[in-house]
């Protein structure tokens, strides 16, 4: 799990952010996006991507990842954005927002496969299963989305705290009961299958 890190250090890159998102596929709710810097001598404590994670396991890793971390940064792109500006743009402008909330200085990144120019970074497709910088920050970024998603439930009659927004047969089901609400998005092409007025 630091495979990734230890190439790029020994290319003379000190402060390495890993970055990942939660949320590009879901029907409702906001992208979320962290970024996690650990110290060089980090020791591998994560094992496999925070999707084979159950959630309480994603629980208990938050802590250590916030302990272990020199920084943690999180950002966040609610579905209005995402209705504006299409969710591969959300997801980049959630990325730039999580590097901005380090704060702290970084000269490299890690990404799950995203191109993210013009920022130095290298590309790695399942980089969750291989960075460990990634596979904590796949963990910031689900836990953060799903408490806000459970608010949402709190809000709505949508069972958010259980689907989290994503197309499931209870999600299919309560948007054809209740309609849509607010945090909906409403440029997804899904929607055009219930014939809902927007």
């Amino acid at each position: 799990m630091l495979e990734i890190e230890k190439s790029l250090q020994k290319q003379g890159y000190k402060r390495i952010a890993g970055i990942d998102e939660a949320g590009r596929g879901p029907l409702a709710g906001p992208v979320v996006a962290a970024a996690v810097i650990f110290p060089p001598d980090i020791k591998p404590f994560i094992f496999t991507d925070s999707k084979k994670l159950t959630e309480k396991q994603r629980e208990q890793l938050l802590p250590q990842i916030k302990e272990k971390a020199i920084a943690v940064g999180i950002g966040i792109v609610d579905s209005s954005v995402i209705d504006r500006i299409n969710i591969y743009n959300a997801t980049k402008l959630a990325m730039e927002r999580a590097l901005e909330d380090l704060k702290t200085e970084w000269d490299y990144i890690i990404t799950d496969y995203v191109k993210f120019e013009p920022y130095p970074h290298i590309s790695v497709k399942k980089a969750d299963e291989k960075s460990l910088s990634v596979a904590a920050a796949s963990i910031v970024a689900k836990v953060t989305r799903d408490r806000i998603m459970a608010e949402f439930s709190r809000v709505f009659p949508h069972s958010f705290d259980r689907h989290k927004g994503y197309p499931t047969k209870l999600h299919r089901e309560e948007i054809e009961k209740f309609g849509i609400t607010p945090i909906h998005r409403k440029s997804f092409n899904l929607f055009s299958q219930y014939r809902l007025e927007l």
